[in-house]
């Protein structure tokens, strides 16, 4: 049988059932009645892949009949037999992703199942080698044995994703494929192996080393632009107004591109080039600003980072990028002496929702009289308080109720940790690369987006550039690097 011809059986065999006119389902592979008990239809949920691909009948809303099942096992190691070529093996993995494109939804969760739990080293071989290099630790036998033992441990999984890699268009299947496992990882364990192994396999396919930075500008191609409105996760692009401003000549934009999707930004930053610290972000989103002197830039502001690809979760390269980003606008720039960001604090309404109370607590007496007072109510409680934050925006500078809400940012971004990580994701991103929390900015998103997440503060993150280590060794301890502003905050 010639290879189009395997192929083309191989696909037809695994069409989904609602192309039944091309493709007849197999008369033992019909699902459950729908008026069927309710246990014999939730019985699905309980049957392993193995007990699956062992029986006859599918059972419930079970998705591959038992014989479809073991036809899909068959395809995929057939992707890896060792008797095919690795081209070969491209080929076959090509016509599962075109099956797996009209699949619905629940048979392609049972084809990561198949992939996470059917491709696993082999336990006894492992165990073995495993023994052997205990053995031969101290002895001259040691590396051989190590060698071996790292070889029984790969699992025929890692192969199966390579020679999906092969193919054009392979990675970014792949990609895809994990992005849309992601809501599933929780709820069932059984796909974990193949996340972590798509993760390591990523982690090296994407490594910074074989990524390319490139600047997006105004003429960079429609396509490319288009992507930036697609993909922005920070502050909404509105409109081909919105985004020309932030390609203007006083702004900068730069994206990692991998080889393998060169059209596609992996992560991209946006950079106002200024002559002062940014405490809003409305002057940097406006559209009918006049862009600014370059020749009296002194700082860049790093005010968006988004990541495109959600399959990449996991896969560092951000620090990469800022580390890059700097490098190519001090070339660029050499009058450069400020990067910092401008940054929301995603997290903060919410940490507030549930520990307000406990930092009602922390205050002085003279200090929960004051904000009693504020608030309407003596003394305060923390839904009165919480009350008042609704409206940030009315609260005047020396209101105690804006004082109190300054602490409790400090509080959340300089002392509130998780696994020895800072608690807000963004601030666990640019306090990993070395920077430091430098100042908060009342009213620096008053969007409704802004006032949702953070009650309208933004945080600048500082990157000094000769403290990076010694920020890092810091935060190592479990001590957050602040500038003097922040942390006086904390002794209120």
């Amino acid at each position: 049988m010639n290879t189009p011809t395997w192929i083309s059986r191989g696909v037809s065999k695994l069409m989904p059932a609602s192309k039944a006119a091309k493709t007849a389902e197999p008369s033992g592979a019909a699902a459950a009645p729908a008026n069927a008990p309710a246990a014999a239809r939730g019985r699905s949920a309980q049957r392993s892949t193995r007990e699956r691909l062992e029986a006859t009948l599918r059972q419930g809303d079970e998705a591959l009949s038992p014989r479809m099942l073991r036809r899909t096992l068959e395809e995929l190691r057939g992707i890896i037999d060792s008797r095919v070529s690795e081209v070969e093996g491209g080929r076959r993995a090509m016509a599962v992703a075109a099956w797996y494109a009209g699949a619905t939804p629940a048979r392609r969760r049972d084809l990561w199942l198949l992939m996470s739990e059917m491709f696993v080293a082999d336990p006894v071989k492992a165990k073995e080698a495993q023994a052997r290099f205990a053995a031969a630790v101290g002895t001259p036998d040691e590396a051989v044995a190590e060698v071996h033992y790292r070889r029984a441990t790969v699992s025929p999984r890692r192969r199966l994703l390579q020679r999906f890699s092969v193919y054009p268009g392979g990675v970014q299947f792949l990609v895809d494929m994990r992005a849309e496992m992601q809501p599933q990882l929780r709820s069932d364990k059984r796909l974990q192996a193949l996340d972590v192994e798509m993760e390591y396999m990523f982690s090296t396919w994407f490594d910074v080393g074989f990524l390319d930075l490139r600047r997006i500008s105004w003429d960079s191609p429609a396509s490319l632009i288009e992507k930036l409105i697609q993909y922005e996760a920070v502050h909404d692009i509105k409109s081909w107004a919105d985004v020309k401003n932030r390609l203007d000549s006083d702004r900068r934009c730069y994206g990692f591109f991998h080889p393998r999707l060169p059209d596609v930004p992996l992560i991209f930053v946006e950079v106002a080039l200024v002559d002062e610290i940014a405490s809003d972000i409305v002057p940097l989103l406006d559209e009918s600003a006049a862009a600014a002197d370059l020749q009296k830039a002194t700082t860049a502001i790093f005010y968006s980072i988004s990541n495109t690809q959600v399959g990449l979760r996991g896969v560092s390269f951000g620090d990469s990028l800022i580390k890059r980003v700097v490098e190519t606008l001090k070339d660029e720039f050499p009058k450069l002496r400020t990067f910092a960001t401008l940054s929301p604090i995603p997290g903060l309404r919410a940490w507030l929702g549930r520990q307000v109370a406990g930092q009602l607590e922390r205050l002085d007496e003279r200090s929960r009289r004051d904000l009693g007072r504020a608030v309407g109510f003596e003394p305060p409680s923390a839904e009165h308080v919480l009350a008042a934050w609704d409206k940030p925006l009315a609260l005047d500078a020396k209101s105690p109720a804006r004082q109190f809400l300054l602490q409790c940012a400090a509080q959340y971004l300089g002392r509130e940790m998780q696994d020895g990580k800072p608690l807000d994701p963004v601030a666990r991103f640019h306090l990993g690369n070395g920077a430091r929390v430098e100042r908060l900015n009342w009213a620096g998103d008053p969007s409704p987006k802004g006032l949702k997440q953070s009650y309208g503060l933004m945080v600048n993150y500082l990157y000094d550039l000769k403290r990076l280590d010694k920020h890092r060794a810091l935060l190592a301890q479990g001590r957050i690097p602040m500038a003097g502003e922040v942390e006086s905050l904390l002794k209120n």
